[in-house]
């Protein structure tokens, strides 16, 4: 991983002095805001891949309800029509998930590669650099104690804790929108079971946005400018992805 991490840190350091001109002592900042939107550029077509598997599967719920309630008594005639039915119409119970997880690896070196003091054993590099006084390697909590809330280094802070409160306040209003205008029956899994607790699941899931700002509070600054622009594309990603898709099957589609 030490070896991708390296690869990963070098682009970002050219990135960086290619910004300078413009960006000036921001140009790492920008740089990691940059190569975070164009990691997610490179990765979108597994996320419509995800988005298209999602909405597969939400269009045969309603034949998984009728097969439910046909084979309620035979499990195990239940089961081998659901396999029939998924190879008929040519829909994984894995479809809306399996892309998903293909992304993981990449934001996990992301998230390591913006967190970690070092890198193959040497200094990260990015973490001297500042953003408007506010040192990459460090907290929420060392603004705090140079300058409080509304010194230079805490008011970069409170304009990413902004930029959340944003982003958040529109996925819950855009869930709640959706669930408005497409009211639909609780969910069910690949085997066409209702799944336990997924009514509770769909009311929390517009909230877990506003769990970011815990982390934006905790992780050093160039973590924090990652997950902001991560976050902040995920939700205009899936905005456009999931626009058509009532709100619990949305819920369902994994959100990275």
């Amino acid at each position: 991983m030490s070896a991708f991490m390296s690869a990963f840190a070098s682009l970002v350091g050219a990135l960086a002095d290619l910004l300078q001109p413009f960006f000036q002592t921001a140009s790492t900042a920008a740089a990691i805001v940059l190569f975070t939107a164009l990691v997610r550029l490179a990765v979108h077509p597994l996320s419509r891949a995800a988005a298209r598997g999602q909405k597969a599967r939400t269009k045969l719920q309603p034949q998984i309800t009728e097969l439910r309630k046909k084979h309620a008594k035979n499990p195990e005639r239940m089961q081998k029509a659901l396999m029939e039915l998924h190879a008929k119409e040519k829909v994984s119970p894995l479809s809306g998930c399996l892309p998903s997880l293909l992304q993981m690896p990449a934001f996990f070196l992301l998230y390591h590669l913006f967190s970690s003091q070092r890198i193959g054993g040497d200094p990260n590099s990015l973490l001297g650099h500042e953003l408007f006084g506010a040192p990459l390697g460090e907290r929420w909590h060392n603004a705090l104690a140079d300058g409080g809330p509304f010194g230079a280094q805490g008011l970069v802070y409170l304009a990413l804790f902004v930029i959340v409160a944003v982003v958040a306040t529109f996925n819950y209003g855009r869930t709640k929108r959706q669930m408005a205008a497409n009211p639909v029956t609780p969910a069910a899994g690949p085997d066409g079971q209702p799944m336990p607790g997924m009514g509770a699941m769909t009311k929390v899931m517009p909230l877990m946005s506003f769990l970011t700002l815990f982390s934006v509070a905790f992780v050093p600054l160039a973590a924090a400018l990652y997950i902001v622009t991560s976050t902040t594309w995920t939700a205009i990603e899936r905005a456009y992805l999931y626009r058509d898709t009532p709100a619990t099957e949305a819920a369902l589609a994994p959100a990275i």
